[in-house]
């Protein structure tokens, strides 16, 4: 309960402070503000910019759905293609996906709502596909375990130069950033270091040149610099409120953002990155493509002010009735 009385309250406090951004959907073609259409994806927790299909976003599911992963098109937001991995285990609990510079997926099985109840989770490999179809591909299945003990963890990064694996755990007090061996390998568990100290984290994801890590939570994010597996100087990140913010990824060219939710019909919106397309390694900019930040910049344009007022007053009810209900069931 007290996580989610922490969520409430961050909330409350965004909205009354004039700190919720305004949604806006910047341009008319691919990597745009879109909703996920597919009835079937009710629970995305991760995305990957595909490096094949442009405009095309890789998804799936938290949990209780399969081996599936979807793609989808932010032009229209249809599901062109669903793939059923095989040659892997019942999926528990998956998180993440990031897109490594070998062309795989990476899918992450890293979740553990019981907080290192598991002894180990898994990582799931599979080349991204070249048609856009509805296919079975045989993946590769990889155990993971932390040098430190199980945990709960929701963000998965493969470096895109290096193609390190990274997590990061997911703890209201703090997380870890962990780095994986070289390359994973089979028959064996691979074994992730602790190398940093993060915030509360949902979804994380590299800037195209890999210079800047960029975490986020439910209600803010934060950037890092970069550079030898280590996390260097950091900085705030605009946001946008979301329902239950549980994704993000560059677009491929770097030049935005892309933050994620969960729900039916979620809500995948773009964010500016001032002075990407080179690599996206700047900070966003908190005037940029639905974007804001957590100080409470919200622009000069009155209809945006008016859309983060309406947008936060509706996160806050919600919240409060979830919080209700859940106190009623527990009576």
């Amino acid at each position: 309960m007290r996580s989610l009385l922490t969520v409430s309250a961050a909330a409350a406090l965004l909205f009354l402070t004039g700190a919720v951004p305004a949604v806006a959907d910047d341009g008319d073609g691919a990597d745009r503000t879109f909703t996920i259409e597919d009835s079937r994806i009710t629970e995305s927790s991760g995305l990957a910019a595909s490096r094949i299909h442009p405009g095309v976003y890789w998804t799936h599911n938290d949990s209780d759905d399969g081996p599936y992963v979807y793609a989808v098109d932010s032009r229209t937001g249809k599901t062109v293609a669903t793939i059923t991995m095989k040659g892997v285990g019942e999926p528990r609990d998956v998180e993440a996906i990031s897109l490594g510079p070998d062309g795989n997926l990476y899918v992450g099985d890293i979740g553990d709502n019981l907080d290192g109840s598991w002894d180990h989770v898994w990582i799931y490999r599979f080349p991204e596909p070249k048609q856009l179809a509805d296919a079975t591909v045989r993946a590769t299945q990889f155990d993971v375990k932390y040098a430190d003990g199980a945990r709960n963890a929701e963000a998965m990064m493969v470096h895109p130069t290096t193609g390190r694996v990274y997590i990061a755990s997911k703890n209201e007090d703090g997380g870890g950033l962990y780095e994986g061996p070289q390359k994973l390998t089979t028959g064996g568990a691979n074994v992730f270091r602790r190398v940093g100290e993060v915030p509360w984290v949902t979804d994380g994801a590299f800037s195209p040149d890999g210079k800047d890590l960029v975490l986020r939570s439910y209600f803010s994010a934060r950037g890092y610099a970069f550079e030898n597996g280590r996390l260097g100087a950091d900085h705030a990140v605009s946001v946008p409120l979301q329902g239950q913010s549980e994704s993000v990824t560059y677009t491929a060219d770097g030049s935005a953002m892309m933050f994620g939710s969960e729900g039916e019909h979620s809500e995948v919106v773009r964010v500016e990155v001032e002075g990407g397309g080179k690599g996206g390694s700047e900070a966003p900019s908190p005037n940029g493509g639905g974007g804001g930040t957590s100080s409470g910049d919200d622009g000069e344009d009155g209809g945006s002010k008016k859309g983060t007022a309406a947008g936060g007053a509706v996160a806050v009810v919600v919240i409060v009735l979830a919080l209700i209900a859940a106190k009623r069931r527990r009576g």
